[in-house]
């Protein structure tokens, strides 16, 4: 064996670096007056590309095909670990209102209407695909139903357990208890 080949270090080359091709069109300043005529072009053919929205579909349905997609979707959030959301759309069930395209939503406290309306873009957008009805519109509801006290002396769980089974008050009575 030979020395030379032995030790000879391993050549290494550079790395490439890719250029992007020239698309043909003069490149243009993002701080000039050609950039922002640019921009507005761009804009119109997305405009043009979008439908408009008296084409979109507009079939009607029945609740039963709302509550289907709605339960549809819960179950999705609850497998990707949207565990509020999926429990506020499980909470109650949404009602389809009569104009058809209106589904009202009850929820028990202000701040799961918040965050519900915060997050419903998504469920929107899949309950208007899948029922193939672009005007419909999910309103919600805060129904703050009084909660009941909670007792915490002893007569108020006496008169709590009493209004459960009356018969306590015989028990009590015929062993002589105090409360």
């Amino acid at each position: 064996m030979n020395k030379l080949e032995v030790d000879a270090p391993e050549i290494i080359k550079p790395p490439v670096i890719q250029i992007p091709e020239d698309d043909g069109r003069p490149k243009v300043s993002a701080f000039s007056l050609s950039s922002i005529k640019m921009k507005r072009e761009l804009q119109e053919t997305q405009k043009a590309e979008l439908k408009k929205h008296d084409e979109l579909p507009r079939e009607p349905f029945t609740e039963t095909d709302m509550l289907l997609m709605w339960n549809k979707f819960a179950q999705r959030l609850s497998d990707t670990g949207q565990k509020i959301m999926a429990t506020y759309m499980q909470i109650n069930d949404p009602v389809l209102d009569k104009d058809g395209v209106t589904i009202r939503l009850e929820l028990p406290v202000e701040g799961s209407k918040v965050d519900f309306d915060n997050n419903k873009i998504e469920l929107l957008g899949y309950l208007r695909g899948k029922l193939h009805n672009h005007d419909i519109v999910i309103e919600t509801h805060v129904n703050e139903v009084a909660s009941t006290r909670h007792a915490f002396t002893p007569q108020e769980k006496f008169e709590k357990l009493k209004a459960l089974n009356p018969t306590i008050e015989l028990l009590r009575k015929a062993f002589d208890l105090d409360i």
